[in-house]
């Protein structure tokens, strides 16, 4: 459903942001990401509702979609009420769809909104290319795949409710659900539904612990902290639960990554979290954490985890072992 309060996103270069619906004769939704592309659709359906109530929606499906329903589809109905009509998978869709999104969109009706929503891709180029030369407005839906982004995306839904979330709870979420972002809205919703007034890290950890626990986020602070114990105990619960290596080692080259970026900023004058592809708390977690790293040491647990990210991708035959030996080198290049 469309979001209750205005969200700050950043708003794409070639396009404006998913929450920012508008009504226009043509909007065109383009983007990898089908769950802000739904939110887009959803957004303009119910700004033309907002202003007719009872304007009719029609739904047509680019991958079956034959010669001329789109013409038949936008034109006014027998009583005059207004449409808005929603392509879906444009870039699958038949060659009969592109021809007659090209040849409608030269000259659309006014009293219909069509929107129409494109995966992603270049296929459909021309048709994609006929609709933003005429002026309409495309809503951008990429996929969110920076830590920031998805915390951001958290924080707009506590938000969007009119519920308080501190900044510790977006980010035990992120941690535990971050690698989908339709797991993470829900996990929203339900905190929302289930829960009363302010949601922490607390709230987060009763309905998630589990699976917070069992990622390789909290393996990664463990190892990062200098906690060799601790943290090859949570490796290995994340293993009993599951989770494979290969995700874990991805967990802690992140971790490893956002201390190297922030350390080769030192020095280098006013700089934002923006301007390194990082949430303003993860600059503030690497810079207390490099206090008790030393170059040569972040350089050696670097290695270790380049070294066992080739293991568990196929060097070694003991991913486990492979994984487990990088989370004891890094615990143990920290400086004590």
């Amino acid at each position: 459903m469309p979001p209750a309060t205005k969200r700050r996103t950043a708003t794409p270069a070639t396009g404006r942001s998913w929450d920012e619906p508008t009504l226009a004769p043509v909007v065109l939704v383009r983007g990898a990401e089908p769950l802000l592309a739904e939110r887009a659709v959803d957004g303009v359906v119910g700004l033309a509702r907002a202003r007719d109530p009872e304007i009719e929606k029609v739904e047509l499906e680019g991958t079956t979609y034959g010669p001329g329903q789109l013409v038949v589809a936008a034109s006014p109905s027998l009583f005059g009420e207004a449409k808005i009509v929603v392509v879906r998978s444009a870039e699958s869709g038949t060659e009969d769809l592109m021809a007659d999104l090209i040849s409608y969109v030269g000259s659309p009706d006014e009293e219909t909104v069509l929107v129409v929503v494109h995966g992603g891709g270049q296929r459909g180029k021309k048709m994609l290319d006929t609709i933003t030369k005429s002026g309409a407005p495309v809503m951008v839906c990429e996929p969110v795949t920076k830590d920031g982004e998805k915390a951001s995306f958290v924080a707009g839904e506590f938000k969007a409710a009119r519920r308080r979330a501190d900044a510790e709870a977006v980010r035990a979420l992120v941690d535990a659900l971050g690698s989908d972002l339709r797991e993470l809205a829900a996990a929203c919703s339900q905190l929302i539904a289930d829960t009363t007034g302010t949601i922490t890290a607390a709230t987060v950890d009763k309905y998630y612990g589990g699976r917070v626990e069992a990622t390789g986020f909290r393996v990664a602070d463990a190892a990062v902290a200098g906690d060799a114990g601790g943290a090859v105990a949570l490796l290995r619960h994340a293993l009993d639960t599951g989770l494979d290596p290969v995700p874990i080692v991805a967990a802690l080259a992140l971790r490893l990554r956002n201390l190297a970026k922030v350390a080769s900023m030192r020095g280098g004058g006013g700089f934002s979290s923006r301007d390194i592809g990082m949430a303003p708390w993860q600059v503030d977690r690497a810079r207390k954490d490099l206090r008790s790293w030393t170059p040569e040491g972040l350089a050696a647990a670097i290695s270790a985890v380049a070294q066992a990210d080739a293991d568990v991708k196929g060097e070694s035959r003991d991913p486990v072992f492979a994984v487990e030996r990088a989370v004891l080198t890094i615990a143990r290049s920290r400086r004590s």
